[in-house]
């Protein structure tokens, strides 16, 4: 006979249910989304203390971005759109950039005065 062989008879056999798969509302999953990312780098600690996974909350926070976990109570939703040009004033005016020759950058508007942006220009080539 074989030494590696077990010749125990099982008599009972337990099965251990593991629960079933947890059910998160949208206003957990909102409040879960929100506490994540109420500091800088607090998803993982979230992710823990609540006990769900760091892709789970990533997922999450993704579907949030992306809308669909509505809106968390105290954010303000914010949209990133070209600059539009004053009413009244020409197309053709936009900002001027000007780079000194010790790198200090001066952005202006086109319909500066002149001479009030020399004497700025003159000063700023003074500093070291």
């Amino acid at each position: 006979m074989d030494d590696l062989t077990d010749t125990r008879h099982i008599s009972r056999l337990e099965i251990v249910d593991t629960g079933r798969r947890r059910r998160w509302s949208a206003a957990e999953k909102l409040r879960i989304v929100a506490e994540s990312f109420s500091a800088p780098r607090r998803a993982s600690a979230t992710a823990r203390r609540h006990g769900i996974s760091n892709q789970l909350l990533f997922a999450w926070r993704k579907a949030y971005r992306e809308g669909g976990l509505g809106d968390i109570p105290g954010f303000v939703p914010a949209m990133i759109v070209p600059e539009q040009p004053e009413k009244g004033t020409e197309t053709g005016c936009r900002r001027i950039e000007i780079v000194s020759a010790n790198g200090r950058r001066v952005i202006v508007h086109c319909d500066v005065d002149v001479e009030t942006l020399l004497r700025i220009m003159r000063g700023l080539e003074t500093l070291p």
